[in-house]
């Protein structure tokens, strides 16, 4: 595996390659990033991982600062996945260029995540819109499990007509059902508990109303909710993942979209 911490060496590299898989990460490496790389690899083409704390997609300063990092596990994870290419950039090889396409948010972008945390999709897409001009992958592996950041990515290269596919990737699952995060990490005992609850809570929820539609209610669930533990929740919403709206009629199909804290971890998901 060989290792680029700016972008000139890496573009050097990798510039007369034919194609590239890149699987963009923060770090922290899991389950459901071992999970993206794998399938990256069966595509035969060389894989190339970048690992960035993006403090342009963090609303809070103490959440960037929290967030767990472990890059001596990450190298022993991605060398043991024989992983072509590593890119660890800092912060002035990433922003310290003018990018030729301009960021696209979608409309998409003003509800569930996007409605609390303001800045949030923006840094996503700016982070994101600089990778491609610097690597110009082939493919581009996302997990569903963002369902909203995958959606406005594909938005952002559908409008800039960039030459790069993207590949989703279904929702890995801790055996609890808790959907895999870097987050898990500083989570006690006791929230992984509660999160398993969550998760097979929203279960219930979502069999419930596929068969009662207008049973869909939000403050009665909140209030379960909170009494299995969860401190604080920013939404609980039903989508329908074509229209990206919210389903008006019983024979829809819609997934069920939650964010709520354990303490301070915001955990996200949708089922």
């Amino acid at each position: 595996m060989k290792i680029f911490k700016n972008k000139k060496q890496l573009k050097s590299e990798i510039g007369n390659k034919k194609s590239i898989s890149f699987v963009p990460t923060m770090g922290s490496l899991h389950k459901g990033h071992i999970s993206l790389i794998k399938t990256a690899k069966k595509y035969k083409y060389q894989t190339l991982v970048s690992i960035y704390v993006n403090p342009k997609q963090f609303n809070k300063k103490d959440d960037y600062k929290k967030y767990p990092r472990n890059l001596v596990k990450d190298l022993k994870i991605l060398r043991k996945l024989k992983v072509d290419y590593l890119y660890l950039p800092t912060y002035r090889d990433l922003f310290k260029f003018k990018p030729s396409n301009r960021i696209y948010l979608h409309k998409f972008s003003k509800i569930l995540c996007g409605k609390y945390r303001k800045y949030h999709f923006k840094g996503v897409l700016d982070v994101i819109n600089r990778f491609l001009e610097i690597i110009h992958p082939k493919y581009l592996f996302l997990g569903l499990k963002d369902f909203q950041q995958l959606t406005l990515i594909k938005k952002h290269i559908l409008k800039n007509k960039i030459n790069t596919k993207i590949i989703s990737c279904k929702t890995i699952r801790e055996s609890n059902g808790v959907a895999c995060s870097s987050r898990n990490f500083i989570l006690n005992k006791k929230q992984m508990e509660i999160a398993k609850n969550v998760y097979n809570y929203l279960i219930k929820i979502k069999k419930n109303t596929k068969k009662k539609f207008k049973l869909f209610n939000f403050s009665l669930f909140k209030k379960d909710l909170i009494k299995l533990g969860v401190n604080k929740i920013d939404y609980l919403e039903i989508i329908n993942q074509k229209s990206l709206r919210r389903p008006k009629k019983s024979k829809e199909s819609f997934s069920i979209f939650i964010a709520y804290y354990l303490n301070k971890v915001r955990l996200i998901d949708n089922i």
